[in-house]
């Protein structure tokens, strides 16, 4: 999955009115991503069981915080309520495929596929736009193919199975970008919760279906992976990120992301032994640089 923000950038455009909470709120849903792919690896379900998990335990939590939001913000016509749930399908998607790659491929390489969402989401923008692409927009996406090379290379180095790996990181980004492309038409004064929990309520069923038929366990022995999971990348991560878009621009979010694959392949050096070489560390330098200039590329150009 993706990492990245749940609903993309909000509807108000972020401006300069931050203030330390923020900037902590931002840095700590950053850390509590990049901790994702580790905890799913931990857990003694299979990897998209896990995401069931993350997905059912904190389901009441999202229940519960979009009731707190206006009632105005809550109501969505059975059109909308359809195209939310099938949204959810897709998210469903993504975390199922993210999660199989990241038991297969570097926690870190998981990390920056699975944040892929962002750049294809611009990369669709540029063909249904009737504009020529910017010049950040082009380098964006140059960096990014530069970076994914290098990386998918260093994986078939290692084995077949590494770039499995990547390839189905990869595919949850691009699941990931049909969530945000889907619900972007319809967040216009509505509560980021109650979206929240009508997409996650639709994901469980898929997540578990998907669980079984990959013959997986689904019952933990041990259920502090999967808590940690669900608190960190559900509740903190996406929770923290929503509170804290609005307040900052684009490249500020772009650059705290950069954050997170730096700390997942610290996590899987420090706990799986996960050596990265100079190849694997220009390959995600190249693709974090190419996730900062698409978040700073939503920006609207200036006429």
């Amino acid at each position: 999955m993706s990492t990245a923000p749940a609903l993309s950038v909000p509807e108000v455009r972020p401006g300069h009115d931050w203030t330390a909470r923020h900037l902590l709120a931002l840095l700590a849903a950053n850390v509590a991503l990049a901790l994702g792919a580790w905890l799913v690896r931990l857990a003694d379900t299979g990897p998209v069981a896990a995401g069931f998990w993350r997905l059912t335990l904190a389901l009441p939590v999202l229940v519960l915080l979009a009731g707190r939001e206006p009632a105005v913000q809550r109501r969505m016509s059975p059109g909308v309520i359809a195209l939310v749930m099938a949204a959810g399908v897709f998210f469903a998607l993504d975390l199922a495929a993210w999660h199989f790659g990241i038991v297969r491929t570097k926690v870190g390489n998981a990390s920056l596929f699975g944040n892929s969402g962002s750049l294809i989401v611009m990369v669709w923008g540029l063909a249904t736009a009737r504009r020529a692409p910017r010049v950040l927009e082009v380098s964006a996406i140059l960096a990014a193919l530069a970076g994914a090379g290098l990386l998918m290379g260093g994986s078939l180095e290692i084995s077949r199975t590494n770039l499995v790996g990547d390839l189905f990181c990869l595919l949850g980004g691009a699941f990931y970008a049909v969530y945000l492309i889907m619900l972007n038409g319809v967040r216009q004064g509505r509560g980021q919760y109650s979206l929240l929990a009508v997409s996650t309520a639709a994901s469980v069923p898929v997540m578990l279906l998907a669980a079984v038929l990959l013959g997986e366990v689904i019952m933990p022995r041990d259920w502090t992976p999967l808590v940690a999971l669900a608190l960190s990348s559900q509740l903190i991560g996406q929770g923290f990120l929503i509170y804290s878009l609005r307040h900052f621009t684009p490249l500020v979010i772009g650059l705290a992301l950069m954050a997170q694959p730096a700390l997942a392949a610290t996590v899987g050096w420090l706990a799986f032994g996960e050596t990265l070489g100079t190849i694997d560390v220009v390959g995600m330098v190249l693709l974090a640089v190419a996730l900062a200039m698409a978040r700073a590329a939503d920006k609207p150009a200036k006429d």
